[in-house]
């Protein structure tokens, strides 16, 4: 098998509503089934036992063994392989399908944990899988301890995953941010940042200070709170000199390291003092030297102004068992599946370096020792978790007076988010310069000891850190409408918008030519894919936001977004058939669906009553349906309105709102883009746009304005159905592009009393034979003359291919041949239509680029006066 194509799905889409990677492959002719493939089967199942519990299509345990009898095909199995390599990486992943595209062609669809090894997995199956088929060995183990390293180095650590979920779990959009600890909680301008624990409301300076070990020391002493004696050390003699100032026992450590990393407790001598200046050295230029307190180790978290997990920390150790020694007690440890490397699992592996060894010798021990039964050997004094300790849970314990002092500890310092280090004999009693002292602050404090501690309860502190970033009442994220459909979308989307800028909202929008925070374009271009969504949506001054959702989009990459408010379908009609595997209007419903499968729970899915298509989006929507017709005796919305539903629709020239009762909204000649009905198709849009904002609770005089001051110019919907006044003719701008699209604009620019209509027409040539052919009909049965142009981008085509088929097309509708001429370049055949145009006409342009095309009519104005306008003609 060969890799043709991988492709990361991050958001819901099409194959499922979970994060999916689809890996395309080509199985060189090797459509056998794995039964007659010698000894693969009995291969697969010795490598991966576990296959064997995977019920597959039979729904039961068991059930993807017997397939294997049975005889299933190479990319099924492969995607079975690739969900039990997550498995056995930690992650718990089940979905999965393998799709035959066309003869050799498979896709592979499978969910992923983590993107870097879900693309590493499916990698590392294929050529699995080729080395069973060819016989040859291969070290499994060796490959996923690969992916294991990189996994340790990409993966979120258990604090920042805690506080991921915690905020998934209470309905806040996360995302990460790069492939650090970063992550964005919720959307516009009510989002929040975190790294690990700290938080966007806390100060550099804050973290500054924490960093700084003296510093923090000096403003605890100012306020009162019990430090440790001690300074800095410039060189090893000052160490010395230090520590026998103080007097022994002291502690050593680097000035502004982290973890534990170099600390030495205890020391009693010079020698000591020595080796642990060294060490310490090694993280810091500095080195602290400090009065060694004695007790126990204990982390206060303190979040907001409360004190929300206390636990004791108990250095790194082994407890003997009479057999092993000390190194082979700590390679036993180090297999207990709750250790990991660095911050990956609850607990750390332990090492054995200088450090452990000056521990152990203190002990009178050495590495080859054998501890007697029971017995407790540390391997460091210092008790972070990151060097192997271990947490017991004492949140019920600690004394009243010492959660003040934990709380004012971390005001002092200017931290919301604080992990106070206390040495003291017991926690339970008051802290006091006579038995403890507090020994730091920490400001990302992890969180894992206090998750998942050794012994005790649990303590959902990312729960208490995700409640102070967004408190009871208070929004995380902002209205998201999205809007899909054939036709029309981009209307929608722009109504939509105005109408709730017209409320007073700050409106983030992507559209076809851009992205639009308010009334500024920051991208230009077709901005209609997840990329812009996340980009809009990671704007912070937006408090709403209006995503106009192609399908391209969502055929490539899936959803930018989580879940909408709202969620708009215009219609479904013929467009884009015969690409991207999408061959009927079903399978284009299929992929736009997704938009209204992606609305929450109390949000609103609004469809198209008129639309054939509408029953079967009607069956995937989620949320509440919000119909919307021209009709008022149509039999859908009838029906809704009786089950007590919301509907749209048009009665006696108005557009009215059902909801228990009915509200008139507006009527039809006061909405200026429907040109005194004459547009119905942007009625249609109008409807659309209403039934939207109703469903985020715009009011209803607020909808009215806001309808009755969207113009279909340049400034409110640029691109489509702008109409220019050139001296004695004018010219229509539309975006059409396809049948039904081409068709509706034509029906209006009829009623817009022309002497003639004159088309300049071109259809993108992605579009299958049939259906170019029939835009060519259309055209010709409703344009007097037609000028036919080409796209810039042929999309495959060969110049002129797609004009001789609109040209077939137009003279089927009825044109006369003579009536036709081809000009492949956009804007030379409309400069063509405008110079030789008469007192009274319209011309129709249907065009590629926007920008070229107001280009060429300003210049003509500009002109007009002139007789001699040079026109260069590129006849095909």
């Amino acid at each position: 098998m060969i890799i043709k194509d991988i492709r990361v799905y991050r958001g819901r889409n099409i194959y499922s509503h979970r994060p999916v990677i689809k890996m395309v492959v080509d199985i060189e002719r090797l459509d056998i089934p794995t039964k007659d493939i010698p000894n693969f089967n009995e291969r697969l199942i010795k490598r991966l036992p576990n296959l064997s519990k995977h019920s597959c299509s039979y729904g039961y345990e068991g059930g993807f063994l017997k397939r294997l009898e049975e005889g299933t095909y190479l990319p099924h199995v492969t995607e079975h392989i690739i969900l039990e390599l997550q498995n056995i990486l930690g992650y718990d992943v089940k979905f999965g399908r393998a799709r035959n595209i066309e003869g050799d062609l498979y896709y592979i669809i499978y969910e992923y944990g983590l993107e870097e090894c879900g693309i590493r997995v499916g990698k590392l199956a294929v050529e699995m899988v080729n080395k069973f088929i060819q016989g040859e060995e291969f070290d499994l183990e060796e490959r996923l301890e690969r992916i294991r390293n990189i996994i340790a180095e990409i993966e979120l650590g258990p604090s920042t995953m805690a506080i991921k979920n915690e905020a998934l779990k209470g309905g806040i959009p996360v995302t990460r941010v790069g492939n650090g600890s970063i992550l964005r909680l919720g959307y516009g301008k009510y989002q929040k940042m975190i790294e690990g624990t700290i938080s966007q409301n806390t100060s550099c300076i804050a973290v500054d200070i924490a960093s700084d070990k003296i510093l923090t020391k000096q403003i605890l002493r100012d306020h009162g709170f019990p430090v440790p004696e001690g300074d800095v050390a410039y060189n090893e003699e000052e160490a010395i000199a230090i520590a026998e100032e103080i007097g022994y026992p002291v502690a050593i450590k680097p000035y502004n390291g982290n973890q534990g990393k170099g600390v030495h407790l205890n020391i009693t001598n010079k020698e000591e003092v020595s080796i642990a200046y060294r060490n310490a050295k090694a993280y810091s230029d500095l080195v602290i030297v400090e009065k060694h307190i004695k007790g126990k180790h204990y982390r206060v978290l303190v979040v907001g102004e409360k004190v929300v997990a206390v636990a004791e920390k108990i250095p790194a150790h082994v407890i003997g068992d009479g057999i092993h020694t000390i190194e082979e007690l700590v390679e036993i440890e180090n297999k207990n599946p709750l250790r990991g490397k660095g911050h990956e699992k609850p607990l750390t592996k332990l090492t054995i370096d200088t450090i452990s060894k000056m521990t152990l010798k203190k002990q009178g021990f050495e590495l080859e020792k054998i501890p007697k039964k029971g017995q407790k050997v540390f391997l460091r004094e210092s008790a972070n978790l990151s060097t192997g300790g271990i947490a017991i849970d004492k949140t019920d314990d600690i004394h009243p007076y010492n959660i003040e002092i934990a709380v004012r500890a971390a005001k002092a310092i200017g931290l919301d988010i604080a992990g106070i280090d206390i040495t003291m004999e017991d926690i339970k009693k008051p802290l006091t310069k006579e038995n403890g002292a507090i020994i730091e602050i920490n400001a990302s404090p992890g969180i894992r000891m206090h998750h998942y501690p050794s012994k005790g309860k649990p303590r959902n502190v990312a729960k208490a850190i995700v409640d102070m970033l967004f408190p009871k009442g208070s929004k995380a994220t902002i209205p998201i409408i999205s809007i899909t459909g054939t036709n029309g979308k981009t209307t929608v989307t722009r109504m939509t918008a105005h109408i709730l800028k017209t409320y007073g909202y700050t409106v983030g929008m992507t559209c076809t030519d851009g992205i639009y925070i308010d009334d500024t374009c920051v991208y230009k271009g077709d901005n209609t894919g997840p990329k812009s969504a996340r980009t809009c949506l990671a704007d912070k001054n937006i408090d709403a936001a209006v995503l106009e959702t192609a399908r391209g989009g969502i055929i490539r990459e899936g959803l930018g977004y989580d879940l909408a408010d709202v969620g708009v379908i215009t219609n479904i009609s013929e467009d884009h058939l015969g690409s991207d595997g999408i061959e009927t209007l079903e399978d284009l419903a299929f992929v736009k669906a997704l938009v209204v499968e992606a609305v929450k729970v109390d949000g609103y899915s609004v469809l198209n009553a008129d639309d054939p298509m509408t029953p079967y989006l009607a069956q995937r929507a989620k949320g509440k349906i919000i119909y919307f017709s021209m009709y008022d005796n149509n039999l859908t919305v009838k029906k809704h309105i009786e089950k007590g539903g919301i509907a749209v629709y048009v009665k006696d020239g108005v557009i009215v709102i059902a909801n228990g009762q009915i509200i008139p909204v507006v009527k039809i000649e006061e909405i200026p883009a429907a040109l005194s009905g004459k547009v119905l198709y942007n009625v249609e849009n109008a409807l659309a746009a209403i039934a939207a904002s109703y469903g985020v609770k715009v009011p209803v005089n607020i909808i009215a304005k806001g309808i009755k001051t969207f113009y279909c110019d340049t400034t409110h919907n640029p691109g489509r159905f702008n109409l220019f006044n050139v001296g004695n003719f004018r010219v229509l701008v539309d975006y059409g592009h396809n049948i039904a699209g081409i068709k509706s604009v034509i029906e209006a620019a009829q009623k817009l009393d022309a002497n003639r209509l004159i088309g300049v027409i071109g259809v993108p040539g992605d579009r299958i034979n049939s259906s170019i052919l029939k835009v060519g009909e259309i055209c010709g049965q409703g344009f007097d003359f037609i000028y036919i142009k080409e796209d810039l981008d042929l999309r495959g085509r060969k110049p002129g291919e797609v004009a001789k088929l609109l040209e077939q097309g137009a003279i089927k509708g009825g044109i006369d041949r003579k009536k036709i001429k081809t000009i492949l370049k956009e804007t030379e055949a409309l400069r063509a239509a405008m110079y030789n145009a008469e007192t009274g006409d319209l011309i129709v342009v249907f065009y590629e680029k926007y920008q070229p095309i107001i280009e060429v009519i300003e210049e003509f104005i500009k002109n007009k006066d002139l007789k001699n306008i040079e026109i260069k003609l590129e006849r095909a």
